[in-house]
């Protein structure tokens, strides 16, 4: 499981492109051609690139739903992760803002009541009599919720991005870009993207009615929507980037929420400097720690609150739980590998299940992610939800689409799967634990079916060499100010030869490394995290990411090392 990874080169873009982009460098207009860039409009990251707020179906309904209900209680009922807790605090703060009397919300809490609107989070909403229930980031598989809202006299708005199944709930009105036949053009809009233009039309509805500066308000809280839409690992398109990039700059500016300022703060970052990487492994991990481990409210109240000392309070007790996750996660994740290490690696199932009843199930997607990167091949991790019931979490790979796949299970026999739902690349299901060898049995079947080339090499995908003189600071910069960089539009990975000048091993686990180019050039620093080993001497192959290391004020250069294959090696 441990040997190296085959390095493959992106292939070469259409020269015709490189040609439609002549105000970049050669190398910066490859990298973007590459990642399907075909013309300058498309790294214009202005808010009037958006795609328009009219083109997305259903919201102007929304927006009437809303209005009519303007002074009456509105309860939002979110997800417990990231993007469904700024999307429930970019409701609240929204209309707070538009002058809607009185807003609520409710994230059902993971192990009492599972995901979505369920009917029991309904019943629980009915005890405040709210006039609307707005879902966030869920709802479009809550057939028996939104009939139960509708039994109690409740209306509900859902907005959501999850895929929808074959039957879509009978809710008053769906805002949802991956509704059969959408034409929005935009349909990897994260939960808090959907939020995000129904505020939109919203504002833009009230200013029209004489409310001054609605219309703006949306925008002032796209610090949240870039952290939702970063965490929750949606393909950054053009529109999601445009989303990214303008909450990144808010942040930079410092005109944040006290709470994205006070998780940054808090795990080390800079808030003036803060990347789409800050985002995705130090602010939202910490958020959806909450809801992995206890409640996610916790998260949200950091993200609600405008008084920083109080932001600070919440992002300590966020930051403790994360350390809880970590280590709940260490214990798991060894297990895992024991368990995948033991298989035959000549002979994997195409899809790796793995299962131990000791296990959290707040934390089954992480595993399922490490296995998939260990094995390179689709995998669901499953904790047991109740006596009878293995609650499971799904992660993929490029070209396999999981949730997809999972409806070909079910299709193939549908006893064997309670409920299931998600994306391309994630998925969450339930199964019955007596199920639990038929399930692992039929999924990898129905993946050989559906995907017979899939590509299980874990092949790392590279952006070719980078030359010598581009080793440097200047270019370092230049590559971290060209993103956001994320899912679907990777930061630019680099492959070459490299001498080992010298090498050490730093927190017990990460390799600290100098290395020059084999044929010439500057020493750089390169670091190896977690890929502590074997003393390496003369040249290397390393594939890399080139970054900006800052300590104690001073910036360089600096290789962060994906992989680190010998091609002369001398001692141990």
């Amino acid at each position: 499981m441990s040997m190296s990874r085959p390095i493959v080169r992106r292939p070469a873009p259409d020269p015709r492109i490189l040609s439609a982009l002549p105000e970049l460098d050669p190398i910066t207009a490859r990298l973007f051609a590459a990642r399907g860039v075909s013309d300058p409009g498309q790294l214009d990251y202005a808010l009037s690139r958006l795609a328009p707020v009219s083109l997305l179906e259903n919201v102007d309904a929304a927006v009437d739903l809303l209005l009519a209900n303007r002074g009456s209680r509105i309860t939002v009922v979110g997800d417990f992760d990231v993007d469904g807790a700024t999307s429930a605090v970019l409701l609240m703060r929204c209309l707070g803002e538009f002058g809607f009397a009185d807003v609520g919300y409710l994230v059902p809490n993971r192990f009492e009541f599972g995901y979505g609107l369920t009917p029991e989070i309904v019943r629980i909403a009915a005890e405040s009599s709210p006039a609307l229930l707005v879902t966030v980031d869920n709802g479009i598989s809550s057939l028996a919720g939104v009939d139960e809202a509708k039994r109690l006299g409740m209306p509900v708005l859902v907005t959501d991005h999850h895929l929808p199944g074959g039957e879509l709930p009978d809710a008053a009105v769906i805002v949802n870009p991956n509704l059969p036949a959408s034409r929005f053009p935009s349909r990897n809009l994260a939960g808090v993207g959907v939020a995000f233009y129904l505020m939109a039309a919203l504002g833009r509805r009230l200013e029209t009615e004489g409310l001054k500066g609605a219309a703006r308000v949306p925008s002032r809280y796209l610090d949240l929507v870039a952290l939702g839409t970063v965490a929750d690992v949606v393909p950054l398109d053009h529109n999601n980037r445009i989303l990214v990039d303008q909450g990144l700059r808010r942040i930079r500016a410092g005109k944040t929420v006290p709470g994205i300022e006070a998780l940054l703060r808090q795990s080390g970052r800079q808030p003036g400097r803060t990347t789409s990487a800050d985002l995705g492994f130090a602010a939202g991990p910490r958020v959806n720690a909450a809801g992995r481990l206890e409640d996610i409210s916790i998260g949200i109240e950091c993200l609600l609150t405008d008084d920083m000392s109080t932001a600070l309070h919440h992002a300590a007790i966020l930051d403790r739980i994360n350390g809880e996750r970590r280590e709940i996660e260490s214990t798991m994740r060894e297990q895992a590998f024991a368990y995948v290490d033991r298989m035959d690696a000549s002979n994997l199932p195409g899809c790796v299940c793995v299962y131990d009843e000791s296990w959290h199930q707040g934390v089954v997607g992480l595993i399922a992610a490490r296995v998939k990167e260990r094995c390179h091949r689709p995998s669901i991790a499953f904790a047991r939800e109740s006596d009878a019931l293995l609650k499971g979490s799904a992660r993929s790979i490029q070209g396999v689409h999981v949730r997809d796949l999972l409806e070909a299970v079910h299709a193939a026999d549908p006893d064997v799967i309670v409920k299931f739902g998600g994306h391309a690349m994630a998925a969450g299901l339930t199964i019955e634990e007596r199920r639990y060898d038929a399930f692992r049995r039929l999924v990898s079947e129905q993946l050989e079916r559906l995907y017979p080339s899939a590509d299980f090499s874990g092949a790392i995908v590279s952006d070719g060499v980078l030359p010598d003189q581009a080793l440097n600071l200047d270019f370092a910069r230049k590559l971290r100010e060209a993103g956001p960089w994320g899912a679907g539009f990777p930061e630019p990975v680099w492959s070459g030869d490299f001498e080992v000048v010298d090498q050490r091993t730093v927190g017990e686990k990460h390799l600290k490394l100098r290395v020059r180019p084999a044929d010439g050039g500057n020493a750089v620093d390169a670091i190896a995290f977690n890929q502590a080993g074997p003393a390496y001497r003369g040249v290397v192959q390393l594939a890399y990411r080139l970054d900006v290391n800052e300590y104690r004020g001073f910036e360089s250069a600096q290789l962060i090392v994906e992989q680190i294959a010998p091609i002369q090696v001398h001692g141990a």
